[in-house]
């Protein structure tokens, strides 16, 4: 039998890692707490709303390391083990610091055959770091990310979990690096769908700052 103790399938977390937050830092202000008093009133137990929280605490604190997770366990008091399950299984909750900009490349089937493994290499190749990693200026994180819903405008990437980026060119990639360069926000963008374009010119939202019209997604030149 396999000794899965010594010989994880995956590496075990650190028992005892060090902190990167003092006691005096790891604090939730009153108005946190009452956003916090808030989310748990809207659940029937308080563990309904852990996202909430861990989201918060990631706006606080810029990532979740364990500390911060203890911190979120003992608001809401949850085991620390179920505030940490939930925090590793969402790639949206950073468990290490990021770039001030995470660059989340989607490379799942329908992105791979459209261009999301080029873009993936552009990018690599533009800012210099290897998808996984950050640029030693601090200011880009470059992942792979799973299916992220816009399959019909691939390739595409989501920033720091907010704007997705559609159907992106190298020229595209170049002129929203610029704008973070620049400080610009990136505009949340609606794509038109083919089927409304005459009744409603494509676009179905009404609180859309920008709006791209509907291009057949390229086929890719890598797929991995």
């Amino acid at each position: 039998m396999a000794d899965f103790i010594r010989n994880p399938v995956v590496a075990l977390p650190d028992s005892n890692p060090e902190a990167h937050f003092s006691e005096e830092e790891l604090v939730f202000t009153p108005e946190e707490k009452a956003k916090i008093v808030d989310y748990v009133a809207q659940y029937p137990t308080p563990d309904g709303a852990v996202m909430w929280v861990l989201w918060l605490a990631q706006e606080k604190f810029g990532f979740l390391p364990p500390e911060v997770m203890r911190l979120v366990a003992t608001e809401l008091s949850l085991p620390y083990a179920q505030v940490y399950g939930v925090a590793t299984f969402y790639t949206q909750f950073f468990k290490e610091k990021k770039g001030t900009f995470v660059l989340d490349v989607c490379t799942c089937f329908s992105c791979q055959f459209c261009g999301g493994y080029d873009t993936l290499a552009y990018l690599e190749e533009k800012l210099g770091v290897k998808r996984g990693h950050t640029t030693p200026c601090g200011r880009y994180t470059l992942q792979e990310a799973e299916c992220l819903g816009a399959c019909g405008s691939a390739p595409m990437m989501q920033v720091s979990n907010g704007p997705y980026a559609y159907n992106l060119t190298p020229e595209k990639i170049d002129a929203l690096l610029a704008a973070m360069e620049a400080g610009k926000p990136l505009p949340f963008v609606s794509v038109t769908l083919p089927q409304d374009e005459d009744e409603m010119g494509g676009n179905r939202r009404t609180d859309a700052e920008a709006v791209e019209h509907y291009v057949v997604p390229p086929q890719a030149k890598r797929t991995q």
